[in-house]
């Protein structure tokens, strides 16, 4: 019986995997690859598209399309959870799958505990496409009345979201809408004071109020609660509370790190189960813990397409080395970025420029192989 690699999600870990699908195939290999989505989704552009600077089809890769051109097989669905001892996957519609070697790019979500559920005015920031149905809600919405729009969270997504709805009101041509960030004690608090001062002050600038009052106890649809008792009235909600690694590891018995993702060596495999990988939001790296930023999943790729083929050939593993400091660049609306590389720091239109310049190639690079294949 032939070999069964089966991929959980096509995200920025997998790429070059998808990319090599056919290698796989002509070995005699079968290739399963499970997601939500038909598309991936680049989420270092989800807030240009919810400010109208890029549209869905320039942050988007056809994930399904790529699969099935090269032989593979591709499932819409969502995996719950996997039994690692039998090597079988469950997923949300009742279907299993057996696999030899198994490799997660399963991503992260936005926690919503505080969040009444089935709200039409409540937007988290991931997936990506949640954004993409914001801000066509929101122009209709600004067409309406002048709106109150909260972003609930301190970090760098609260801050590129609330610059990129300024932005998507400015594109419309209508009322500009009063925008928050609650921010619970600091905004930006992670950050060096020289990234955090600019990325404020072009905020600040276009009339963003950054609240630093204390943390957000309870969101009702139309008010935002603070652990102080103040209230603030509503129209419209973005929850961008930080990302937390996909749940499936938790519910599955594998080991996992600190942040409950999988729990992965110097080979991104897993400590325990040595024929499953990972790579991305949903690991934790045993040998330091990284940042939730897609250049580690981007740095990934080629080792996981190595160890992928090397442990279905039963061939040696190659080590992943995390790299240097990466270029950090925060896309703030209305053209305007935050630059960071080491101790260099600017901002301003040149700042997004370069953003906009390593975006589009990165993506153009891999949609090339859709036109290829």
């Amino acid at each position: 019986m032939r070999k069964h690699l089966v991929l959980v999600g096509g995200g920025h870990a997998h790429m070059m995997t998808l990319e090599n699908i056919d290698k796989f195939v002509e070995k005699g290999f079968k290739v399963t690859v499970i997601g939500p989505s038909f598309y991936h989704y680049y989420s270092g552009m989800g807030p240009g598209m919810l400010g109208g600077t890029y549209g869905p089809d320039d942050i988007r890769f056809a994930t399904r399309d790529v699969v099935q051109k090269q032989g593979g097989i591709f499932i819409k669905d969502k995996v719950d959870r996997i039994d690692p001892d039998k090597k079988e996957i469950y997923t949300s519609t009742g279907h299993t799958f057996t696999y030899d070697v198994l490799s997660f790019n399963a991503g992260s979500y936005v926690p919503m505990q505080a969040a009444p559920e089935a709200r039409d005015n409540i937007y988290s920031v991931k997936p990506i496409e949640k954004l993409m149905e914001a801000a066509d809600k929101l122009k209709e919405l600004f067409a309406q009345k002048k709106m109150l729009v909260s972003i609930v969270g301190g970090g760098p997504s609260s801050a590129e979201v609330a610059g990129n709805v300024w932005q998507l009101a400015k594109k419309v041509n209508r009322q500009l809408p009063d925008i928050r960030i609650f921010a619970g004690k600091k905004f930006m608090a992670k950050f060096p004071e020289t990234i955090r001062s600019r990325v404020l002050s072009s905020l600040q600038n276009r009339g963003i109020q950054i609240i630093e009052a204390g943390y957000v106890k309870e969101i009702k649809p139309n008010e935002i609660c603070l652990e102080s008792g103040e209230t603030f009235p509503t129209d419209f909600i973005f929850m961008a509370l930080g990302v937390k690694p996909s749940t499936i590891f938790e519910e599955s018995g594998l080991p996992v790190g600190p942040d409950k993702g999988l729990l992965v060596n110097k080979y991104l495999q897993s400590v325990k189960y040595p024929e499953i990988f990972g790579g991305g939001d949903c690991i934790y790296f045993e040998d330091q813990p990284l940042d939730k930023v897609g250049v580690y999943a981007v740095r990934q790729n080629p080792v996981l397409l190595h160890n992928l083929m090397a442990s279905l050939d039963g061939k040696e593993l190659e080590m992943f080395d995390p790299g240097p400091e990466y270029l950090l660049i925060f896309n703030v609306g209305g053209g305007l970025g935050v630059f960071k590389k080491k101790n260099f720091v600017f901002g301003g239109k040149i700042a997004f420029m370069i953003k906009d310049y390593i975006d589009r190639k990165f993506m153009k690079k891999f949609q090339a192989i859709e036109k290829v294949l």
